[in-house]
């Protein structure tokens, strides 16, 4: 089955008002391009899961597309604060923000549990933490087998959940290589699985790859070709990080009138993705140019 399809028809198609979407990435291949498709076609009232906070979150809140995060980490990475953000949850500017908050292992045994269809997951790193005593989701259980109490965190599945990944077939067989965080979990939990990749390559290249395939077909419902789909953070192998971007964003971001102003002309006033990096100017990539650096190539043998 052929699954690739536009960005905006695949998000138009499987999102909807009110769902709990699942963005993710952790350092690399995070789906930019497919937030920014969902900031243009005016979703609200959705709850985002994502580990790692980033521009994104940011974006989102500004266009009022939230109205909760489940999440882990709260900051611009390296670059500064998200300010968006920090208005919401400190001074409720300019209306509260439902969110639900775990460390990055309890977000993981969340996915891990979703993934395997379990209502929940035990995970032993709360011990001596005061989150628990934070978050009422976060229980602690008896040890059937006679040891001392857990405490275990609900199954997380999203509505939707949205991947980015160097390729994929066709059919949506998807592969990724680098850091890849909770990538697999994430697209196994969720109801309904988007994938958005740099290149879209033929069956015979994942065939010869095997172990590079993080996702399989039957998972997914929609692929999509989305070049440089995960600036302003970085996707192995294809392109580097933008690391002035993201300090940039923190430094707009102060001013809540800017980041509307931004948001209108470079993604409301945008058709897609290719005409919001046309905007940025092809200039604004050749610092982003990395070298090549192959692996081994490896045997995998075969019948006679």
């Amino acid at each position: 089955m052929d699954k690739t399809m536009s960005l905006p028809r695949a998000i138009s198609t499987y999102l909807r008002d009110g769902d709990t979407v699942a963005l993710e990435g952790f350092g690399h291949i995070v789906p930019v391009a497919a937030a920014h498709e969902i900031i243009r076609q005016r979703f609200t009232d959705l709850v985002l899961a994502r580990m790692s906070c980033d521009v994104i979150v940011d974006q989102l809140l500004g266009a009022n597309c939230l109205q909760g995060l489940i999440s882990s980490f709260i900051a611009n990475s390296s670059a500064g604060s998200l300010h968006e953000l920090r208005r919401r949850i400190e001074k409720s500017d300019p209306k509260p923000l439902w969110f639900e908050e775990y460390s990055h292992g309890g977000m993981v045994a969340r996915y891990q549990a979703g993934a395997a269809k379990l209502p929940f997951q035990p995970i032993a790193s709360y011990r001596g933490s005061d989150l628990a005593a934070k978050n009422p989701r976060i229980k602690s259980v008896p040890d059937p087998y006679g040891g001392p109490g857990i405490h275990v965190v609900p199954a997380l599945n999203p509505d939707l959940t949205i991947i980015h990944a160097q390729r994929a077939d066709m059919h949506g067989n998807v592969q990724a290589w680098g850091m890849l965080g909770i990538q697999t979990e994430a697209a196994f939990a969720g109801r309904r699985l988007i994938v958005t990749v740099e290149e879209i390559v033929d069956e015979a290249v994942v065939r010869a790859d095997p172990n590079r395939t993080i996702v399989p077909a039957h998972v997914v419902d929609a692929v999509v070709a989305v070049p440089r789909g995960s600036h302003p953070h970085s996707v192995q192998g294809y392109y580097d990080r933008d690391d002035e971007f993201s300090r940039q964003w923190s430094v707009l971001a102060r001013d809540a009138a800017a980041v509307q102003d931004w948001l209108e002309t470079n993604i409301r006033g945008t058709s897609d993705h290719d005409e919001f990096l046309a905007a940025l100017g092809s200039d604004h990539f050749e610092r982003l140019v990395i070298h090549d650096a192959y692996s081994t190539p490896v045997n995998y043998g075969g019948r006679a």
